[in-house]
């Protein structure tokens, strides 16, 4: 078995026993305990009670975090003409249609978010198998396949994040970096949480949220008290 070095071991230890903390308290100790020589990123966890085989149990959508993500979003706009001359004002980081169609499909995905306007969509649709498993895909239920492209793409840089329940309905998405204030860490994790509830499918039986860990790039999670977190 291989030696822990001392900060994974410091981690694990002060972690350990600590169980369905409240929203402040679990951000505090994975902020304190994010000591790598880069800002770690924080990430959230969820544990749905929906099977993601069934239409009616999909859970997906989108949220702006009120501090952002913290990250550098690379944008890529599917678009012609005045569209793209928008799209490119808005300051997105790659505009095209069967050119940025022939990059996709040779293997090259240099960005975050794909957005598209409706008339690129025969297009973009086949690229469904590369762009789907990465969750790229542009979707009108959260706002990327859209005339206002200009909207779309401020949103994006502006550290709106989209979320998608994948196999065993687990959503995990990044909400922030180690280096935040606690206030806005917590913050931003209360405003995730909160559109996962309302993205509650009509299929969704039992109990929905089973589930909520946090944790940073590099280090251990931590549970949170789902009831005090998610406002049940």
């Amino acid at each position: 078995m291989a030696k822990l070095g001392k900060r994974t071991r410091t981690a694990r230890e002060a972690f350990a026993g600590k169980t369905d903390l409240s929203v402040e308290e679990a951000v505090a100790l994975v902020k304190a305990h994010a000591t790598s020589k880069f800002d770690e990123t924080v990430e959230i966890a969820l544990n749905l009670g929906v099977d993601t085989r069934h239409a009616d149990q999909m859970v997906r959508g989108v949220v702006g975090l009120p501090n952002g993500t913290g990250k550098t979003m690379r944008v890529a706009v599917f678009a012609r003409g005045p569209k793209a001359d928008e799209a490119k004002e808005a300051g997105a980081d790659i505009i095209g249609a069967e050119d940025l169609m022939e990059t996709i499909q040779g293997g090259t995905i240099d960005f975050d978010r794909c957005i598209a306007t409706p008339d690129m969509m025969p297009i973009v649709g086949r690229l469904g198998k590369v762009l789907g498993p990465r969750n790229l895909m542009p979707n009108p239920k959260v706002g990327t396949v859209t005339m206002d492209v200009k909207a779309a793409v401020e949103a994006a840089k502006g550290g709106e994040v989209q979320f998608k329940a994948e196999k065993g309905g687990v959503v995990h998405a990044g909400v922030g970096k180690a280096s935040f204030d606690e206030a806005k860490l917590a913050e931003n994790v209360r405003a995730f949480i909160s559109a996962v509830a309302k993205a509650k499918p009509s299929g969704a039986k039992g109990t929905y949220m089973k589930k909520i860990a946090l944790s940073s790039t590099m280090g251990p999670g931590v549970t949170l008290d789902v009831a005090t977190a998610s406002g049940e």
